[in-house]
């Protein structure tokens, strides 16, 4: 059996004040750049410092590139909310750490193409947030990692160097067939990056699979709010419905994965991925979906 770039089973994390997933169930397949997705308080952060090693789970088990976190952690790279770096070493000084700390598998020149704006004699607490990512980020790629872990790293760069580092974070991953999840409330930033999707809500998956797969199970349907009843019998699940005036507007899914044609009078059109998550986040009590290869169904994870 071919090993997962990130596979949990029944994983569970609970901390004194609550739980923070439950059984979390997924796999994610080697090469896909994959936005994680979810409210405040979802588990994202979570999920990606048990992926990273950083926390153990209080159920179930992970598994990082076909082993446990701990042993893939020279193969891994995370970047947290956080951005910790050491405040007093300079730019270069941090770079020169990260080649020490990473033998064999340092990219010099990557890491200095990324961090090329800054200063090499600036001290990291002199830098700004934005400034400080820019760095964290070329200590990550400079380690040529397998697996890429970020958590919400563009939340505190202008626009041009979310654009430029969004680039180069892409063509990096094209180039090398990097693994990476990301997390992001960003959601145009993801649309047009990302090629895989987890969505995770009450600690537990609620989407996951292809983005193209899992838009693709879903449509819009929009039409005379008298006749909603008969449109959308069709559909097996109806996610989310809002009524405008006389009209309705539905996001629904067929467990079979077609897509009835439209009653007379209605029209059915394709989600924005904007449009799917959203519904999903308003309906926390629609099924979940998860795309064949996204299942961890039947698989272990020890």
């Amino acid at each position: 059996m071919s090993w997962s770039a990130l596979e949990a089973v029944g994983l569970g994390k609970a901390y004194r004040g609550g739980t923070a997933l439950r059984d979390c169930s997924f796999r994610l397949p080697t090469g896909r750049v994959c936005a994680l997705v979810g409210p405040n308080g979802a588990g994202k952060s979570t999920l990606l410092g048990l992926a990273a090693g950083l926390l153990r789970p209080t159920a179930g088990a992970v598994r990082v590139l076909g082993a446990a976190p701990a042993a893939a952690r020279e193969r891994i790279a995370f970047v947290a909310q956080a951005k910790p770096l050491y405040p007093q070493l300079t730019v270069d000084e941090t770079l020169r750490m990260g080649r020490e700390l990473n033998p064999g598998r340092w990219d010099a020149d990557t890491a200095r193409g990324i961090a090329a704006p800054l200063d090499p004699a600036a001290r990291v607490r002199s830098l700004s947030g934005g400034q400080r990512t820019r760095l964290a980020l070329a200590l990550a790629l400079g380690k040529r990692p397998e697996l890429l872990l970020l958590d919400e790293p563009m939340a505190d760069l202008d626009p041009l160097a979310r654009h430029q580092l969004m680039g180069a974070l892409m063509a990096d991953a094209a180039e090398r067939g990097t693994s990476v999840v990301m997390s992001s409330h960003i959601l145009s930033e993801l649309e047009g990056a990302c090629d895989h999707l987890l969505l995770v809500d009450g600690g537990r998956v609620r989407l996951g699979g292809p983005v193209d797969d899992v838009l693709g199970a879903h449509a819009l349907l929009t039409g005379p709010a008298a006749d909603a009843e008969r449109a959308l019998s069709p559909y097996d699940v109806v996610v989310e419905s809002r009524t405008t005036g006389r009209q309705i507007s539905a996001l629904v899914r067929a467990e079979d994965g077609t897509r009835p044609g439209p009653a007379p009078g209605w029209q059915l059109t394709d989600p924005s991925l904007e449009e799917l998550l959203l519904a999903h986040l308003r309906s926390p009590e629609a099924p979940a979906l998860l795309a064949p290869d996204t299942s961890a169904e039947g698989r272990v994870a020890a």
